[in-house]
């Protein structure tokens, strides 16, 4: 990219004296009513605090990328698994010449040099730290710190910020200015003892029958393992290759540390095969991962000991991304105060060598997101499936919102100012390019009751899932829900997996973790092993996946028809044949699903 920064910046200094920022009117890029529920103004931000201010330029060749991404995720299409290469995506991910003259010399107006403006490989974001006076100039605001209610966090935020007039069409956002989100992990519960739990009694060899009508143990139906998820999703004879480069990789966000000791005590209990090996930690944006007992973390223990445990020997790579410390406000130098997706995101799509597999469990509240954020990290989302990565992000543990079907203390709220009773859609697993995976209970499987599910209200619904969410709506009753949500926008969840009791090792102690967290590093580990028998066969790995799930793969998934997922004062939508928001087309059958991808292109 060094050749392109010489053309670029010669361009700039030619084109500056052209733009006529002098006079120009400053226009409101973005505002929101007020801080979501629970945020209340705390006080006003101190002027010589340090910012980090991310800018995102406009992609103008996007919708040529999206198409790329349609033709090569379809396996009906010719060019099925004929993914982009680094160069030809940053090529489609680049903002015009124009934009980045435009605003290098915005920039450059209000006294940044060259060498304070980093630019991301594909030149497409745009990262500047200034102090809070400087950018409450640029952006013609007022930041204060805002204080959540409940969980004491404190952090730096506006709610309306403008531009220059000129660079409405060449800025597609600047964050952090009114992104509230907290990008919290999904789980309902994780249970700890001082004492291991004890199973519940079955007589020893005990089975009964799993959905693939396989035998399973009947102690899986009150702890899942790695060897009961084998079992149920019939894979319990397949090994998986070290040596054929497929990858799979877990992200961790809001300091989750994956505890080694931890990692290696699991192996030890559920898969004595993979004791002593390790992952690859790829640290971004400064993200760590302390390994003292105190600091290990449920959600990334979960994560990676289910994960890499599922696919070992498969290698396994962790990324730890700092995002959203607590605001302290004197401290002159703090770290990051943005949300996580754009550094990893940034990170990721400047690699030669990403894992074809990628396990996220972690999101928030649509509404909390502005619309121009999600769309701009959807779109990041769309780049790494035209390159041939499977993300898979957990649905979320609220049911259609908040879990309560209580009308009288159900929290569903909009807050655009109405105050009105909705459902609330869950972001990213509601990005239309993700793999967004719900959660099931039991034996027989039914859906979890706090399956996260529905429609989103950014995005439309994508062509792909057309048919299938039609022919669910048509099945409700006139008027059901009316009011409640969007029945045009993307819905999810398009897979499930178990997400109750999973057992695993957290400070030392064996516990049960429950939540759609994990039912997708359970669904990613599945997904992972599918593509080690497409690249052990001389075959792409399998990419985006939504595509595929909704033409011909519905058909090797075992569909959940029962339960439901409450919430928002309703009872939430039902399980049912077919694909439904709750438990999307269902759970896998690993050796149908293998048959399936294996007689693909």
């Amino acid at each position: 990219m060094k050749f392109v920064t010489l053309l670029v910046f010669p361009f700039a200094a030619a084109f500056a004296s052209t733009v006529p920022f002098k006079g120009c009117q400053q226009k409101v890029k973005e505002s929101i009513h007020g801080p979501p529920r629970g945020w209340y103004k705390h006080a006003p931000a101190p002027k010589h605090h340090m910012l980090e201010l991310k800018i995102a330029l406009s992609q103008p060749r996007f919708p040529e990328l999206e198409q790329h991404l349609w033709e090569i995720s379809d396996p009906s299409h010719a060019r099925y698994g004929a993914y982009l290469s680094k160069q030809e995506t940053e090529t489609l991910m680049a903002p015009h010449p124009e934009t980045l003259a435009v605003v290098s010399e915005w920039l450059t107006l209000h006294g940044l040099t060259e060498e304070e403006v980093i630019h991301s490989s594909a030149r497409d974001w745009v990262t500047i730290r200034v102090p809070v006076g400087l950018a409450e100039e640029m952006l013609d605001t007022t930041y204060h710190v805002y204080k959540h209610a409940e969980t004491g966090e404190i952090i730096l935020r506006t709610t309306s910020y403008s531009l220059p007039d000129i660079l409405h069409h060449h800025v597609d956002l600047i964050q952090p200015t009114t992104m509230f989100a907290r990008f919290k992990a999904f789980k309902s519960t994780l249970h700890w003892n001082n004492q291991a739990q004890p199973a519940a009694p079955c007589l020893p060899g005990e089975t009964i029958t799993g959905p693939a009508g396989n035998p399973v143990d009947a102690s899986c139906n009150s702890t899942i393992t790695l060897s009961c998820l084998r079992q149920l999703y019939n894979a319990e004879n397949y090994k998986t290759t070290a040596t054929n480069c497929n990858k799979l990789g877990i992200t961790g966000y809001l300091d989750q540390y994956a505890n080694n000791k931890d990692l290696q005590q699991f192996y030890l209990a559920q898969n004595p095969s993979a004791y002593g090996s390790n992952y690859t930690l790829i640290s971004i944006h400064g993200g760590k991962n302390n390994q003292s007992c105190e600091a290990a973390g449920g959600e990334a223990n979960l994560d990676t000991q289910f994960g890499f445990g599922l696919v070992w020997p498969t290698p396994g790579t962790f990324y730890t991304t700092a995002g959203q410390p607590p605001y302290i406000p004197d401290l002159v130098d703090p770290t990051n105060l943005n949300e996580p997706y754009t550094y990893w995101l940034e990170h990721l799509l400047s690699q030669n060598d990403i894992p074809q597999t990628i396990s996220t469990s972690y999101g928030d509240h649509e509404q909390t997101v502005p619309y121009t954020y999600a769309t701009r990290v959807c779109a990041g989302m769309a780049y790494l499936g035209a390159r041939g990565v499977s993300l898979l992000f957990s649905s979320g543990d609220g049911g259609v919102g908040d879990t309560d079907a209580d009308p009288a203390t159900q929290l569903c709220k909009s807050n655009d100012g109405r105050n009105v009773t909705k459902f609330l859609p869950v972001f990213p697993p509601s990005c239309p390019y993700v793999t967004a995976v719900g959660g099931t209970v039991n034996i027989p499987e039914t859906a979890a009751s706090f399956s996260g599910g529905g429609f989103s209200d950014h995005f439309a619904r994508p062509a792909y899932q057309e048919a299938a969410v039609s022919e669910y709506l048509a099945m409700l009753a006139p008027g059901t829900f009316k009011g409640l949500y969007n029945s045009t926008g993307r819905a999810y969840p398009d897979v499930a997996a178990q997400a109750g009791s999973f057992s695993i090792i957290y400070q030392g102690q064996e516990g049960p973790a429950t939540g759609t967290s994990c039912a997708s590093p359970a669904f990613a580990g599945f997904v992972s092993m599918l593509n080690d028998a497409r690249i052990n066969a001389g075959k792409t790995p399998l990419g985006f996946l939504n595509p595929l799930l909704y033409s011909t793969g519905y058909t090797a998934l075992n569909d959940i028809t029962q339960g439901n997922n409450p919430g928002c004062g309703t009872l939430g939508f039902n399980a049912t044949v077919g694909w439904d928001p709750v438990t999307g087309h269902g759970t896998p059958n690993f050796e149908k699903l293998k048959a399936l991808v294996l007689a693909l292109p």
